[in-house]
């Protein structure tokens, strides 16, 4: 209650200050349209990119200094360090890449948002930006009527560059005309105390506004138009840096355990370079005003010199931090330990993953491994067989015929309280994710729903055998015994065979394809052998009718099962497309 009355109340006083305020009313529109431009910029790239910036953080990440440039390059080129941050949780929670990849990229994209500082101290400074805004609004607005994706978001990135330019255009005639009235130069406060106190600024500007770029170009425009000391403005920097570490952290309370690992991760690094910025804060704007004339950069142009200062003191943070990335994941992995979830709860489908392809498919297969590893287990216990066991080097023959021993399994009490429920989240995860996917991973959407419809059908065929299986494993009969036992061990050496197919990871594309070819002639071999025993048997007296029928109905649910396992390994661990359609082609 108390919540629904302050809202209003701050967003009134607010509004109130701005219509009262003229002089703070340009610089407040400035930073608006400056975060529009932003927003628009993050999501034409994810348009214009088409996958590209997912692929190219997904590969070049194998390594620390890969980690750390890609990071780098990929904040700089596309000015959204929380674009990154999405797309680098996404592909933790996918586990597409390793902790220590995504600390680099964080990392790198910390440097990478210095980019912002050079864009607006050399740009936006030195010419009437706003001039080429109004053009790139233009263009972009046109693209927008296109019917591809591509030059939607080349449209939509033209939009956010020319709402930067105007924000900035905007900020910096507000800032010279709030001088006529109020020089905020005058509260300048100088050693120790007033960099303290200018971080603090900081930090609460960045929080508020919930962009460190945003707040970096408010700093140089307030520096360039003498609003502000060079000094403060130095710890300004210093408190935005910390500030957006602030933003994560908040971001990643609603997310997955390694959201909130990377979280500490990036407040970790930006305290420690903080540290050092300030303790040795007039060492290093020494240092800027050394390597300011090797880049052609004016002792008078302080705008410049800030954009250099935040970038060495991020790289500074890198170059101490980076080699202490094994420890520091060893670290956080002891951080966040999921309690036990419940029976049939998904381990991969987060909301996190499910805006960004990529990380969806990816999660949306491993789900479907789970649910495959769950069933498979229920399908081994109601076959009275351990999964140890069966995975062993054990002769499966022996195996087979002395696993006589029933297992008290309840199948259907395990697919209603736990494959069900697993089952009915990745439909609806499916779902959903597919809104955000071309037309090519629609298709494999649909590959991985037919694969999970396969294995439900697949527990509730063996859920129909178990109950014979476990009648006729009591029998008297020897030879029913022993067909059953054929029927256990056609399906036991599917499952063998899929199970090095999975783990064996240097089996070329032609060794799979021939593997899954002799599994599929064999079961339709063993059917046609196991139909003609059956016959053998009744014209032979060994069983009656009834025996017969119950064994040929069982044969058709082992064949079933038989069928699906292939299909389902194909979809799940076949890379090669054509090895894929050998489990669509089964059986026909």
């Amino acid at each position: 209650m108390l919540k629904r009355i302050i809202s209003p109340l701050l967003f009134l006083l607010f509004a109130w200050f701005v219509i009262a305020n003229n002089n703070a009313k340009a610089i407040i529109a400035g930073i608006a349209i400056f975060l529009i431009g932003m927003h628009y910029m993050e999501n034409g790239f994810k348009l214009f990119s088409g996958g590209a910036l997912e692929t190219v953080l997904k590969r070049f990440t194998s390594t620390t200094p890969k980690a750390i440039s890609t990071g780098f390059l990929a904040t700089a080129i596309v000015q959204s360090s929380s674009l990154v941050s999405v797309i680098v949780i996404s592909f933790l929670s996918a586990e597409l890449i390793s902790l220590s990849s995504a600390i680099g990229i964080v990392f790198g994209s910390n440097i990478g948002t210095t980019a912002t500082a050079w864009l607006v101290s050399s740009l936006g400074l030195k010419i009437k930006i706003a001039q080429y805004a109004l053009p790139m609004l233009i263009f972009g607005v046109v693209m927008q009527f296109s019917k591809q994706n591509s030059y939607k978001g080349l449209g939509s990135v033209l939009i956010g560059l020319g709402f930067i330019f105007l924000g900035i255009s905007y900020m910096k005639e507000g800032f010279e005309t709030l001088k006529e009235g109020i020089n905020l130069a005058e509260y300048a406060m100088e050693g120790y105390l007033g960099v303290f106190v200018y971080i603090l600024f900081g930090v609460i500007a960045t929080v508020i506004i919930q962009s460190s770029s945003a707040t970096m170009a408010i700093i140089i425009t307030a520096l360039a138009t003498g609003q502000i000391d060079y000094i403060n403005a130095l710890s300004l920097a210093i408190g935005a840096n910390i500030g957006t570490t602030i933003t994560a952290i908040l971001g990643s309370l609603a997310s997955n355990k390694n959201g909130k690992r990377l979280a500490v991760a990036h407040l970790i690094f930006n305290i420690i370079t903080a540290l050092v910025a300030v303790v040795f804060l007039y060492q290093l704007k020494e240092l800027v005003d050394i390597l300011a004339p090797l880049l052609s950069i004016s002792e008078s142009d302080n705008a410049m010199k800030l954009a250099l200062f935040h970038t060495i003191f991020n790289i500074i943070g890198v170059l101490l931090v980076s080699p202490f990335i094994k420890p520091l994941v060893r670290f956080l992995e002891t951080l966040f330990s999921q309690k036990h979830k419940g029976r049939g709860r998904p381990k991969y489908l987060t909301n996190e993953v499910m805006e960004i392809p990529v990380s969806a498919l990816e999660a949306i297969r491993k789900e479907s491994i789970h649910l495959y590893d769950k069933s498979l287990e229920a399908i081994i216990h109601a076959m009275n067989l351990h999964r140890k066991e069966l995975f062993s080097n054990r002769e499966l023959g022996d195996l087979v015929e002395q696993s006589n021993h029933t297992f008290d399994v309840n199948v259907n009490e395990i697919y209603k309280k736990d494959i069900k429920n697993l089952y009915s989240e990745i439909l609806r995860y499916s779902s959903m994710s597919q809104a955000y996917m071309d037309e090519e991973g629609n298709n494999r959407v649909y590959e991985l729903k037919l694969a999970v419809r396969n294995i439900i059908e697949m527990v509730k065929d063996i859920r129909e055998l178990q109950k014979n299986l476990n009648y006729f494993t009591k029998s008297k009969n020897w030879f029913m015994i022993h067909q059953y036992n054929e029927l256990r061990k056609q399906l036991v050496t599917i499952m063998r065979t899929i199970e090095n197919i999975r783990y064996d990871k240097e089996a070329d594309a032609t060794d799979v394809m021939t593997r899954l070819q002799v599994l599929k002639n064999n079961a339709n071999e063993n059917e046609i052998t196991l139909n003609k025993n059956i016959d053998t048997l009744i014209r032979d007296d060994k069983i009656d009718s009834k025996m017969a029928s119950s064994l040929i109905n069982d044969l058709g649910f082992t064949h079933s099962i038989s069928k699906k396992l292939l299909n389902v390994a194909s979809v799940l661990w076949v890379k090669d497309k054509l090895i894929a359609e050998l489990g669509d082609d089964y059986g026909d």
